[in-house]
């Protein structure tokens, strides 16, 4: 059975986007905001020439809530993947919960209501396994939220956490309760997480 890594999406791989006349900041929504964080390309190069598969499970919730088409997620998604594929960084799969629990004004009611996807749940990572054949032993999940952690520690792999501590604005969009799971790892970019995995094998 394989060893992977799997990666969360927003403020794991790509960072988020800042609307300059609105002020906020918010998961990308369109192809052109796709912006790879700094030491994702170099990590991600990293693991896969030690031999790791990658795989991205991400929560995008906005299509349930009303606030986007499912089709602009989808976009974002492959533009992240063609991006990555430039870079002769290949992605074994990508995996979505597009669910929300209550969901909002003008949400998609199929995708509203309760789930097994949705992270801090294992569905997500559950499928990943199941569809690469992974050794659960052998494989890490990289994001930088509680639900990532919990996600982890639900589907029975290792954590790592990768949280840039200077970056307060992005502190509303990782609220929430805390995480009762401590992570194996913990840095500040995605190539110091990368080298840390492969050394703890």
């Amino acid at each position: 059975m394989s060893r992977a890594v799997i990666l969360d999406r927003d403020g794991t791989l790509i960072d988020f986007y800042r609307d300059p006349e609105l002020g906020v900041v918010t998961p990308v929504f369109h192809p052109d905001h796709v912006r790879l964080l700094e030491g994702v390309a170099e990590g991600l190069r990293l693991l896969h020439d030690n031999d790791y598969l990658l795989a991205i499970a991400t929560n995008q919730p906005d299509a349930a809530k009303g606030k986007l088409p499912r089709t602009a997620i989808e976009a974002a998604n492959q533009a992240l993947l063609d991006a990555l594929t430039e870079l002769s960084i290949p992605i074994a799969t990508l995996q979505v919960c597009f669910h929300h629990p209550e969901g909002g004004p003008g949400g998609d009611p199929t995708l509203i209501g309760p789930c097994n996807c949705r992270k801090p749940a294992p569905g997500l990572l559950d499928r990943i396994v199941e569809e690469l054949a992974l050794d659960r032993s052998r494989c890490w999940m990289i994001g930088d939220t509680a639900a990532d952690l919990g996600a982890a520690h639900a589907a029975g792999v290792r954590s790592a956490l990768v949280l840039q501590t200077d970056r307060c604005e992005l502190c509303q969009l990782r609220g929430g309760p805390p995480c009762p799971h401590e992570p194996a790892l913990r840095g500040a970019r995605l190539d110091e997480l990368a080298q840390a995995i492969i050394a703890a094998g």
